[in-house]
Order: C-alpha cells, then sequence, then structure tokens
C-alpha cells in the first residue's frame, strides 16, 4: 500500500490499526518520492531472568567453605 504524506497525517490512528490487523507495509510518500515505511512491529519475546548472567561470573575457590 503506498499513501501520500497528507493523506497519512490525516489517517494515521487508522493505518496504524491497519498495518497491525493485515501485517501489510505501508510506504509513505512525497511529491511521489517513498520517504518512509509503516511497518508491523515483530512480537516481543518475554526475556527469562534466568541464564541472563551466564558467562558473567567466575568462582574462584570451594563455594562450600
Amino acid at each position: 500500500m503506498e499513501i501520500a504524506a497528507g493523506q497519512f497525517k490525516a489517517r494515521c490512528l487508522q493505518l496504524m490499526d491497519h498495518v497491525r490487523d493485515t501485517h501489510e507495509k505501508v510506504v509513505i510518500t512525497k511529491h511521489g518520492q517513498p520517504v518512509a515505511q509503516l511497518v508491523p512491529v515483530a512480537p516481543l519475546k518475554p526475556v527469562s531472568v534466568f541464564g541472563r548472567m551466564k558467562g558473567e561470573l567466575v568462582i574462584v575457590g570451594d563455594l562450600l567453605e
């Protein structure tokens, strides 16, 4: 989908919903030349706290003594 910057400004929120629902990118143009793209965001992966500092700590000696 391609849209002029003036139309994008007027329909921005509607286009954001369209991109979210259809995963279709929108190319925004000025004077017929592409200047930007509105693309869907990849789903964020939850970050686990387990193993996050792997390789950051060094154990020196016996931990039980």
